[in-house]
């Protein structure tokens, strides 16, 4: 049952709580220099507010992957809340999630106190602001505790870390007759007269001890930030008529592009997927796969930046002797990781750089990235095993699940990746090699369908004509629709009716294995992007509907989540951005074919009135694509009509 409901347009998601209504969740903001996770809610001890800051270039030992700066702040730790000489009481009224965190409380003697939480835009900073609105017929003095300001410190690989909280509380008089915990004090306190309201900060920043307290202003600070989600959201505006799908699918744009973090040693931006582990640091499924490809959409100088370098952290890593790349490039790039072996990492990479580069439209890009494309398509060529299918040590779920010596997830990105490949090869490289590059992914699909796929009717997996995840696999897997989503359609009726089946399907995903209880949501909009691509959109929407009613309105919102009960639910950013991409992708079915050139096949279901995506930045233009059920329009941002057709129709649209 909703918990939330949608307000501000769509632009925002409440909820209201009812009296005894005992919840708690948690959510993740990010700027340049600082991650933040708000814990909040209202639990039996009362309202719930904690602090969770993350600084990515802040390093502790050892500097691994989860070595990012943090702290968990009790709420002893920073300056809490007075009123006439004792602790405020506050219980939660309603919860707001518009990109920051609005949380509007009730004190015990009439006061309504807001609490609004967001990152700094660029700096290792994040903000609570206050304010105290006096709603009783009687003054009422306030003030703040002020603990010692340093908060924690801790000897890191570059120096020592501090984290520091700074009030700006206004001096006037103090109150008096409190007892306070050892070595805290009360700041000067203001006196509240009935209706006036009073507002003040609590910055809580990170920095290495011979560095300045970083340092910008609340109010200045609340601006970028609403600016940087106006900018995160403004393209790809979404207009389905159904608000859940178009609010959905605005957030999952803001939590896929947010998650961008500076860090040094010269490699710039770099997306990052969160969730209090993963920052400074790019992974091969994560960014070069899932979100680097959604970023070339947008049009965003940014992410475009984050997704280039992504790309460029792999390229020392591929040498002469065909190693396998690592599957993470961590602590700001100055380490590895591939503690599952082989993933498939060149197979991602392959897939996931070629479909970018021709997307962003840029040619000094494509010929950046072609020798490390080339050299992915190489590596995926000597790693072919007898029966023409690319062999892996293990798959996306790094063992989570057995894999095989080969899957269905990794040939079928080779597969595309092959494709994409040979398209840049025609449009800048050599022609001849486009041919080679374009009979090897003909090649290769023919093999998936014999070496993986399993005759309808069979004792094989239910008697459904789908395929086996690995060679010797006789249970249905949730990864089974990646062939869906590469453009290989041959078994997709069997394929969906299989995902939709009770052995994978529950109210809120696909199980990643029948019988276990584990939902990852990547396969899951994996799935729900390829069901939609081949044109099973009756089949797909009501899943599409329930999983994002779930996501956005019931109790952890309002992003995609990593999995569970593995993970513990974390929102992370590569999962938004495959949100996105069931739309763009599944329903829209855009496909890039060269630098400028790309095509569209668009399937209305037939509940949904329409589907409007305007603002699509991609191939050197801005365009729109209007779908209706008497067929659908593509249109450049000048106007110009680029194609037209009937729903389900293939065009190939040139954007020069």
């Amino acid at each position: 049952m909703a918990r939330w409901h949608i307000t501000k347009g769509k632009n925002a998601v409440r909820w209201d709580v009812a009296p005894g209504d005992l919840h708690t969740d948690d959510l993740e903001m990010a700027g340049y220099g600082c991650a933040q996770v708000v814990i909040y809610g209202q639990d039996e001890n009362g309202f719930v507010l904690t602090h969770h800051p993350v600084f990515p270039t802040l390093r502790a030992r050892p500097n691994n992957t989860h070595a990012s700066y943090q702290v968990r702040i009790p709420r002893e730790s920073l300056p809490q809340l007075y009123m006439d000489g004792s602790p405020a009481v506050e219980t939660l009224q309603y919860a707001e999630l518009d990109g920051t965190v609005l949380l509007v409380t009730k004190t015990a003697n009439g006061c309504t106190v807001s609490h609004r939480c967001f990152p700094d835009t660029e700096k290792r900073l994040c903000f609570e602001l206050v304010s105290v609105t006096n709603d009783s017929d009687a003054p009422v003095s306030l003030t703040v505790s002020t603990p010692p300001r340093c908060i924690d410190r801790m000897m890191g690989p570059m120096g020592i870390n501090l984290i520091e909280y700074a009030t700006d509380f206004a001096p006037v008089s103090i109150a008096p007759g409190v007892t306070l915990a050892p070595g805290v004090t009360l700041a000067p306190g203001v006196t509240l007269a009935p209706g006036e309201t009073y507002s003040y900060s609590v910055a809580i920043s990170g920095r290495v001890a011979n560095e300045p307290v970083p340092y910008t202003k609340p109010d200045a600070a609340l601006c970028a930030r609403l600016e940087k989600i106006r900018t995160l959201t403004a393209p790809m505006q979404l207009d389905t008529g159904n608000e859940i799908l178009d609010t959905m699918f605005r957030f999952a744009g803001l939590r896929a592009g947010e998650s961008v973090f500076e860090t040094r040693f010269g490699y710039g931006k770099l997306h990052s997927p969160g969730g209090f582990n993963y920052y400074a640091a790019t992974w091969c499924n994560d960014e070069v796969e899932y979100a680097g490809p959604y970023f070339a959409y947008t049009g965003d100088r940014d992410l475009l930046d984050a997704a280039m370098n992504a790309y460029r952290m792999y390229i020392p890593f591929m040498c002469d002797d065909y190693c396998p790349i690592p599957s993470s490039v961590i602590a700001e790039g100055v380490d590895y990781w591939n503690g599952a072996g082989d993933r498939g990492d060149a197979a991602m990479y392959l897939y996931g750089a070629a479909r970018f580069v021709l997307t962003a439209g840029r040619r000094e890009w494509a010929e950046e990235l072609l020798p490390a494309i080339r050299w992915c398509a190489e590596y995926c060529e000597r790693k072919k095993t007898p029966d023409g299918v690319i062999a892996s040590d293990s798959d996306e779920l790094e063992g989570r699940f057995p894999a095989g010596d080969a899957n269905l997830c990794t040939s079928s990105l080779a597969y595309a990746g092959l494709g994409y490949l040979s398209a840049l090869e025609r449009e800048i490289g050599d022609p001849v090699q486009a041919d080679v590059y374009l009979s090897r992914a003909e090649a290769l699909g023919g093999a998936m369908d014999a070496h993986f796929g399993v005759q309808p009717g069979t004792d094989a997996l239910h008697g459904f004509g789908t395929y086996r995840y690995y060679d010797g696999c006789e249970k249905l897997r949730s990864w089974i629709c990646m062939p869906l989503c590469v453009g290989l359609y041959g078994r997709a009726g069997e394929t969906a009716d299989a995902l939709c089946s009770e052995h994978l399907r529950r109210p809120d995903g696909f199980l990643t294995e029948e019988g276990s209880t584990t939902i990852w949501d990547r396969s899951t909009l994996y799935a729900l992007r390829g069901i939609f691509a081949a044109g099973k959109t009756e089949t797909a929407l009501p899943l599409l509907l329930r999983y994002s009613e779930n996501r956005l309105l019931c109790d952890r919102v309002p992003y995609a989540v990593e999995a569970y009960p593995e993970g513990g639910r974390r929102q992370l950013s590569g999962e938004s951005a495959l949100y996105r991409k069931v739309i763009t992708e599944g329903i829209l079915c855009l496909n890039p074919t060269g630098l400028h050139t790309f095509t569209v096949k668009p399937t209305l279901p037939r509940g949904l009135d329409h589907v409007y995506l305007c603002d699509i930045r991609a191939h050197g233009i801005s365009f729109d694509i209007f779908c209706e059920h008497d067929g659908y329009r593509v249109v450049r941002s000048d106007g110009v009509l680029l194609a037209a057709g009937a729903n389900g129709e293939l065009r190939e649209i040139s954007a020069v």
